[in-house]
């Protein structure tokens, strides 16, 4: 009998699908059926596979109206919110479509007599990307998206709470009329996935998870030389500056904090405000955090949703209890939410102040609904304080001054650099961290550098 894997889901516990563990035959055929068919995919031009590309997310959100509750019951996402991860979809897609042409193309390095002299962007080759469940359509289309587009072959495996994701690629792609191999979802467990890495299956591994997921990883793929790009995780900081518009920066980072749960890699887990404007900005941030509707994620009334399962609830819940026992003062009490019970999912949003960087709250990534707030006296304390962590992803700085932003910027160690905005990703703009965030880089021009390998051309014209 063929093992399953399950997805309960967040919103009542129950299962809500479950899918057969692929076996080691099918595992087989589909990568060497990736191997075999990347070649051929590779020959195409880069229009020709844009029109594969573009036609895919036609047939994706096409899809809209069932994608959008089977993301609530998956992953526990208010469906008021579904359409909005589908639009950056988009967004993401789209725009590493539209850049492939010419990011993609030969670099001339300038004439030289008597030769003729270039760089080829070569594919790698097969790319398995092994994507979460907070984020499922947004992270995966990181990397499938301008894989393809660089002529590499894909395997998605996607995070069993969402494997109906990978379910909804598989089927855009046939919609599309992918040749068949070139793009493949598979169900396989950690097991299955770890053999694959360390038996060098892949000829990339992009994977967004947890850092000790991320560490084992690269142990994995230690000896086949092959690239592991790693995105996992933050606990990204704020500084609200003095002359911030505070109106502003407490809808956003409120936002920023609270939003899919507080469930997001770049979410804002820790803010910094300056001392003329921090009794004020914590007012502020209590009152929006009151005003969430903690409920059944179905209904549209609700704005926040169950996390993924009642143990990363109680994990919060644990650094919550822990804080206030070294000192912390809660601001919102859970009963004013009744769902928030010990052991369920559905946890109330809380906002701490009297935190400071010896408590777990500060320093270890909650992934919650959950918010620190620290006074400071000026910039060098909030710099010191941001860049207190062994992790790097983004970082938020609310001022009025740009070029005060952009010096506090330079000095913060983070991937990237945000100022009266957070909790955003721009796919313009290269999406990497530093630390124990990860490596590696996706998205923007950047993006393509790490799906592809240079091959120089030194052609002699004259003998």
């Amino acid at each position: 009998m063929a093992r399953k894997i399950k997805c309960i889901s967040p919103v009542d516990g129950s299962i809500y699908l479950e899918r057969p563990v692929a076996g080691d035959t099918e595992i087989h055929e589909k990568f060497s059926g990736a191997h075999t068919a990347q070649p051929e995919w590779k020959k195409l031009s880069i229009a020709e596979r844009a029109k594969y590309c573009n036609a895919a997310v036609d047939a994706m959100l096409a899809m809209k109206d069932d994608i959008v509750p089977e993301l609530t019951w998956q992953m526990g996402r208010p469906v008021r919110y579904g359409a909005g991860e589908l639009a950056g979809f988009e967004e993401r897609a789209r725009y590493m479509i539209s850049i492939a042409e010419e990011k993609l193309a030969d670099i001339d390095p300038g004439d030289k007599d008597g030769f003729k002299r270039y760089i080829r962007r070569e594919p790698l080759g097969l790319v398995l990307t092994i994507a979460p469940w907070n984020f499922p359509y947004l992270t995966t289309v990181n990397s499938v998206i301008p894989a393809l587009m660089a002529g590499n072959a894909v395997i998605l495996k996607h995070a069993s709470h969402t494997l109906l994701v990978g379910e909804r690629f598989q089927k855009a792609f046939d919609v599309a009329g992918l040749p068949k191999g070139v793009f493949q979802n598979i169900v396989m467990d950690h097991r299955q996935t770890g053999e694959i890495i360390g038996g060098g299956f892949a000829n990339m591994v992009c994977f967004t998870g947890s850092v000790d997921a991320g560490r084992r990883m690269e142990e994995l793929a230690v000896g086949h030389f092959i690239p592991v790009g790693l995105e996992l995780g933050g606990k990204d900081p704020a500084y609200v500056r003095a002359d911030a518009n505070l109106e502003h920066a407490i809808e956003n980072l409120a936002d920023g904090a609270f939003f899919n749960s507080g469930q997001s890699c770049c979410g804002i887990e820790r803010i910094y405000a300056h001392e003329d404007v921090y009794d004020e900005f914590v007012a502020g941030i209590v009152k929006v955090a009151k005003g969430y509707v903690l409920g059944n994620p179905l209904e549209e009334t609700t704005t926040l949703g169950p996390m993924i399962k009642p143990e990363a609830a109680d994990f919060v819940r644990n650094q919550i209890n822990g804080a206030v026992a070294a000192g912390a003062t809660p601001h919102i009490d859970p009963a004013d939410f009744p769902l928030s019970n010990p052991g369920s999912s559905y946890l109330a949003p809380q906002v701490l102040t009297g935190v400071d960087h010896t408590m777990s709250l500060m320093r270890e990534e909650s992934f919650g609904p959950v918010v620190g707030i620290m006074k400071v006296s000026g910039d060098e304390e909030a710099i010191q304080l941001m860049n207190d962590s062994d992790l790097g992803l983004t970082a938020a700085i609310w001022t009025e001054d740009v070029e005060a932003a952009e010096a506090i910027g330079d000095r913060i160690e983070t991937g990237t650099v945000f100022m009266n905005r957070c909790d955003y990703l721009d796919p313009a703009l290269a999406w990497t961290g530093v630390k124990n965030t990860g490596r590696g880089c996706t998205l923007s021009s950047l993006g393509y550098e790490s799906l592809t390998r240079p091959k120089s051309y030194h052609l002699r014209t004259k003998t």
